[in-house]
């Protein structure tokens, strides 16, 4: 049976290093934003900018990413502290 996808080289993609370099400047940003919910957030921007034909850049995504991680966090009610 042929293989469907081969990959040359063990590293990761061009692609995958810039998403971690954008994920990376926003975890430190938002610290209280789980890395996951970073990861797939920096992902479905990407994808989303490429679905609309844009010229994808890793700033671009950043500064989405970074609306919609804004939008997150400020719509956040705060925690009711006890009296």
């Amino acid at each position: 049976m042929p293989a469907l996808a081969v990959r040359i080289g063990g590293g990761p993609q061009p692609e995958q290093r810039l998403r971690d370099l954008v994920i990376a400047r926003l975890a430190a940003e938002f610290v209280t934003v789980p890395a996951a919910v970073l990861s797939r957030l920096v992902a479905d921007v990407w994808v989303c900018a490429e679905h609309l034909g844009l010229d994808v850049t890793p700033e671009i995504v950043e500064r989405v990413a970074r609306e919609r991680l804004l939008g997150l966090v400020n719509s956040t009610p705060p925690r009711r502290s006890r009296a």
